[in-house]
């Protein structure tokens, strides 16, 4: 799994964490992502990183959902393929690549049937998008055999709506043709990656088109899209807690007043406290230890952990990093609030904000953000 980028279209709430290890419904991306591979009998997976290695080091066991995690730090980036050459050495037959930011339900058993069937040296999972003008494309012929790739495409040159959808089944001796110790890519034409190499040599590649749930979780948006998703049942593992009928999660010693209004899906983490009058969801996690104070209102919106939204405060759509406060009567609309970040009483914020570690908007200090 490849795990080594420094997250930087999350910024700033990927600066202290790992984009692997950030919540998704409470539980870590990573958590997600196991679960799916241990559902179709995956039982290892090797973590290839650079960055913030170390914050893999305490994945808790009972989250790996029985998948033994090996991790291997490289001291340079190698690029997606040059990282997978690295740990050749630890590859046994046919195995998996994933990129490690990719939030999906992939029938991970249909995939390697079907590379299978085909004696494949490399199969490729596919996925339809609706602007294919965005993406890299793939396109296939009848038999599934990729024809060629196509970076940035132009408009007379969108011949399919099929993109790379980031997990691939590989034979082992297609690292043969990968030079050791080098940042290498996989996908990139210009640059010579090995799978436009590989077309070009004559070796068979194939496209597995997969309709199942797919998101690339990199930006803030998509990042709540995941959440929400999550929450609403269509991808991942239910959220921690005791679960209602509304599809609303209570963590352990979470305090949830009576005249609180909770509207589900949502969760509410370990130790949090929703106050008297606050109105939270649907759509929205609570991360431990965060607080919901009287009379604030939080909908479609991320807090992390130890977050406070003070007396009267309201949260739409933004995300909330671990140890941030928002103040009294302050409305806050499509923000990213970096860790650690306060915000005083009586402003307003919106319009795609970000505020970075070490901002402290005072008391009526900014009335709109864009």
């Amino acid at each position: 799994m490849l795990v080594g980028g420094f997250g930087t279209r999350l910024r700033p709430l990927t600066l202290q964490t790992k984009k692997e290890l950030m919540p998704v419904a409470n539980r870590a991306f990573l958590e997600h992502v196991l679960a799916n591979l241990a559902k179709h009998g995956v039982d290892e997976a090797i973590l290839t990183t650079g960055y913030l290695a170390e914050a893999f080091e305490d994945f808790p066991s009972d989250a790996a959902h029985g998948v033994k995690l090996t991790i291997v730090r490289e001291d340079e980036p190698l690029d997606t393929c040059g990282a997978v050459k690295n740990v050749e050495h630890l590859l046994d037959g046919t195995f998996l690549v994933l990129n490690g930011d990719i939030f999906t339900n992939l029938d991970i058993s249909k995939l390697v049937s079907y590379h299978r069937e085909r004696d494949a040296l490399g199969t490729l999972t596919l996925t339809p998008v609706d602007d294919p003008s965005a993406y890299g494309l793939v396109p296939i012929d009848d038999d599934g055999r990729i024809q060629r790739f196509i970076e940035k495409p132009r408009p007379d040159e969108i011949v399919t709506n099929l993109i790379n959808a980031g997990t691939y089944v590989l034979e082992p001796h297609i690292l043969d043709f990968v030079p050791a110790g080098e940042a290498y890519s996989f996908e990139r034409v210009r640059e010579g990656g090995l799978f436009p190499l590989m077309l070009a040599e004559g070796e068979p590649l194939y496209g597995y088109i997969s309709h199942d749930y797919w998101l690339d979780i990199g930006t803030p948006e998509k990042y709540l899209k995941a959440n929400r998703d999550a929450l609403a049942g269509l991808v991942g593992v239910d959220p921690p807690g005791v679960a209602s009928d509304n599809r609303v999660w209570i963590g352990r010693g979470a305090e949830v007043d009576p005249a609180a209004q909770i509207a589900g899906p949502c969760v509410i983490g370990d130790d949090a406290c929703i106050e008297r009058g606050a109105v939270v969801g649907p759509l929205v996690a609570v991360g431990r230890g965060s607080r919901v104070a009287s009379g604030a209102l939080v909908e479609g919106s991320v807090l992390h952990e130890d977050v406070v939204i003070a007396d009267g405060a309201h949260l739409r759509g933004s995300i909330c990093g671990n140890g941030s406060h928002i103040g009294a009567a302050t409305k806050c609309t499509d923000v990213v609030v970096g860790p650690g970040v306060k915000i005083g009483a009586d402003n307003e914020l919106r319009a795609g904000l970000r505020l970075w570690p070490g901002v402290d908007i005072p008391d009526r200090g900014l009335t709109y953000g864009h």
